[in-house]
Parts: structure tokens; sequence; C-alpha cells
């Protein structure tokens, strides 16, 4: 099984002045999920190389066992530090993928053209796609094969605007997540700021925020066992 996990290159958090990039909790989480049940991880990102992380996310108090061990895994960050350029990467090459989230994401992933393609072509081959957190953003333009939004009619979750407001950014991001799912036609779910939660709705899995990424990964896991 091989499994690509696909990162923001975007390290700037508006006009705030301030650095942004993906969570670490939401990379090392289904990292280790998946490693440690045999799946062969490739990690790619925008630009390719070292991808940026959001400081915020190596912050003492949002350390978990996962973060801890990828801080400490040499071989771990050697692969972070040479991520593959995503614009070229064969979808057909890899049986699922997953999207750590951040704040990144929503300005160059959601965005993306080779990013889009990529998950199309995922669904559309009947392989997983897992998104945690704000990644679920970077569904804003994939389209279904009649053209409409691709979320349209589904069950998904990201992260909430009540959680975006409790971090004081509603203002500084592009869009919300969940307005934007909820737009497209999306039936959107939540629980309660940063508790986990993860909705799976065919090959579409998608996790709320930070403490969902083990969770979803898990969920991924499961698809990948009974294909």
């Amino acid at each position: 099984m091989k499994v690509l996990i696909v990162l923001t290159s975007h390290d700037q958090l508006g006009n705030t002045g301030e650095k942004t990039g993906f969570w670490l909790e939401e990379l090392a989480a289904p990292y280790y999920v998946l490693k440690d049940a045999g799946v062969e991880v490739t990690l790619a990102s925008v630009k390719g190389g070292q991808p940026p992380l959001d400081p915020k996310s190596n912050d003492p108090s949002f350390q978990t066992a996962a973060t801890r061990r990828f801080d400490a895994d040499a071989e771990a960050k050697a692969a972070l530090a040479a991520t593959r350029k995503l614009s070229g990467i064969p979808a057909g090459d890899y049986d699922a993928v997953f999207y750590p989230g951040g704040h990144g994401p929503m300005w160059d992933l959601a965005e993306d053209a080779d990013s889009r393609a990529l998950i199309e072509s995922t669904l559309a081959s009947g392989k997983p796609v897992a998104l945690v957190c704000h990644a679920p953003g970077v569904l804003r333009h994939v389209k279904a094969k009649d053209g409409s939004p691709m979320v349209k009619g589904k069950n998904v979750t990201g992260f909430t605007n009540s959680e975006e407001a409790a971090v004081g950014l509603t203002e500084v991001v592009p869009f919300l997540v969940e307005d934007m799912l909820k737009a497209n036609g999306a039936h959107f779910s939540k629980v309660a700021d940063w508790q986990p939660y993860v909705v799976t709705d065919g090959l579409l899995i998608t996790g709320q925020n930070p403490a969902s990424s083990d969770p979803a990964a898990h969920a991924l896991l499961t698809q990948l066992k009974h294909r």
C-alpha cells in the first residue's frame, strides 16, 4: 500500500506579517498511523522541498506523542526536508491521499490545479482521500464528473467557524472552511470545538480539527484494508 501525504508550501498568514504553514500534529499523527501499519508513505508539497511548519504548532502546549516522535525521527525529518513537487506526481501511483491542515493550504492548495486534479482522479479511480482541519478547504474547486462541486450532497466536516473565531483569524483567512463547504452544497456537521470528529462519506474522509488527525488516519487505514 502506498499513500501520498500532501502539504502546503505557503508560509504567510494573510497580511498579518506572521508565519503559517502546515500543522505538525496533522502530519505526524497520520504519518505514524500509516507507517506503523506497513504503508509506504510519500510526502509531497506544492513547491517540493522543505514545506513551512506553522510555528505555533511546534509550541509545547500542542505537542503529542506523535509530534515528539516525529521530532526525534531523523528519517521522517529527512523525508520532510525533501518532499516531492506535487505537479510531477502521477496520481495512479498511490492507493490513497491524505491532506494535513494548518492555515497554509487555504492559500495555495485550495487554488492549486494539480491538487484539484489529484483529488478528482483519485476519487474517480475508487481510491480514498482524507483531509483534516483546514485541509477540507482544499476541496473548494474540486468537481464531480458532472461539473458540480464534488462535495455537493456529501457529508463532511472541517475546521468550524467557531474554532476560527477562537483563534482570532476569521477576518484573516481567505474564506471560512465551514461556510465554503456549505455554500458548495455539502452536509456539514460538527461537534464541540477542539473535540475529535471524523466523517466518512464513501471515499471521502474529513476531520474537524487537529485532534481529529489520528482518527481520520485510522479511518483511511480501514478503507485501505477493505479495498
